[in-house]
């Protein structure tokens, strides 16, 4: 019996390949995964280091996401590779292609919900809208993904995916000409939480209505108004209106006027602006801006005052107002100056009396 050499054993033809080419397979695998890991804990410990001496928490994500990189999807990688190298049946090297395709899109599918499920988590801590569906929104979106991933899957897989996306765009079409009302305020649900015009606990005035925003949900914002009723409005409808939002208001600028009696002495309505100008520099959070002789009216001499409110809160500026029309109502009775009040004055003409005839 003749033994054959190990130059000769490693000739040895199995399925078109030399044991040799499945040796030198074997070892390059072996290679392309050590060589992957090991790239991976490098690039990893660099990213760390970079993450460690910054405040952006998006290098963490990406810290995250390489760490997370499993050693199942570093041997397929490697595997796919090693088998370039050898020959392989036509029959079998189809399906070789779609399993790496599938891992592929796996792995980059879930890198990116991940990189969606922080930018959606960013956006919601920046808006602050709390009472907004983060949970929905970020499964919407997610679903979204995962669609797409699958018709990419099935277009590699050999599927003629043409008819199934023109059943699902009529399927589409009519589902959101169904829902159409929904879908458009979902998405100005969206554009509030990215755009922010208005936050949980803002006074606002959207119309005739106004109030502060109790709630905003994936269809509708609830307002509760100053009457203590609950209104309820679609988000397309606040995306789409004017809106007052007094709880961004930095200052608030108040105009008020008074009245004094037509009989005042000149003297004494030069003093006037002087008397507010100074009444409302002492109140704290109040900054005058001007008092004159405003007009001439049916009943009284009428004075128009304007000044600022350092502040938007609306129980602030009537408790300013109310604190200076009690100083002027002092002033006022200290200089003998009369407020007006409606009056009206009838002068009436002696009454002549017709000659009579024969006088």
């Amino acid at each position: 019996m003749n033994i054959p050499s190990v130059k000769e054993f490693f000739k040895i033809s199995l399925y078109d390949n030399t044991l040799w080419d499945y040796v030198m397979s074997m070892a390059l695998l072996l290679v392309i995964i050590m060589g992957l890991y090991l790239f991976k804990l490098f690039v990893t410990k660099k990213l760390k280091k970079i993450s460690d001496r910054t405040k952006n928490t998006f290098d963490d994500l990406l810290v995250k996401i390489i760490d997370e990189i499993k050693p199942i999807f570093l041997f397929f990688m490697a595997f796919y590779v090693s088998l370039k190298f050898i020959t392989i049946n036509e029959k079998i090297q189809p399906v070789l292609d779609s399993v790496i395709v599938l891992v592929l899109t796996f792995w980059v599918v879930q890198s990116l919900q991940q990189i969606l499920v922080f930018g959606v988590n960013k956006m919601y801590d920046r808006s602050r809208a709390k009472e907004l569906p983060k949970k929905g929104i970020t499964n919407i979106l997610k679903g979204v993904l995962w669609g797409g991933a699958g018709a990419f899957v099935l277009d590699n897989l050999g599927f003629d995916i043409t008819a199934l996306i023109a059943g699902l765009g009529i399927t589409g079409i009519a589902v959101a000409l169904a829902a159409q009302s929904f879908l458009g305020d979902a998405f100005s649900a969206l554009f509030i939480m990215i755009d922010k015009p208005f936050r949980v606990g803002d006074f606002i005035i959207v119309g005739d209505y106004l109030g502060t925003i109790e709630s905003i949900g994936i269809k509708t914002t609830r307002i509760r108004s100053l009457f203590g009723e609950q209104l309820i409005f679609s988000n397309s409808d606040l995306t789409s209106s004017r809106i007052k939002n007094y709880k961004r208001m930095e200052t608030r600028r108040v105009v008020f006027e008074l009245g004094v009696i037509y009989q005042t002495p000149r003297e004494k309505l030069k003093k006037i602006p002087q008397i507010i100008k100074n009444i409302v520099n002492s109140v704290e959070k109040a900054k005058f801006d001007r008092s004159h002789f405003h007009a001439y009216g049916s009943f009284s001499l009428n004075f128009e005052s304007v000044y600022y409110v350092l502040g938007s809160d609306y129980t602030l500026y009537m408790d300013i107002q109310q604190d200076i029309n009690f100083r002027i109502h002092e002033a006022f009775e200290k200089e003998g100056i009369e407020f007006a009040y409606p009056t009206q004055t009838v002068y009436m003409a002696k009454e002549i009396q017709a000659p009579t005839l024969g006088s």
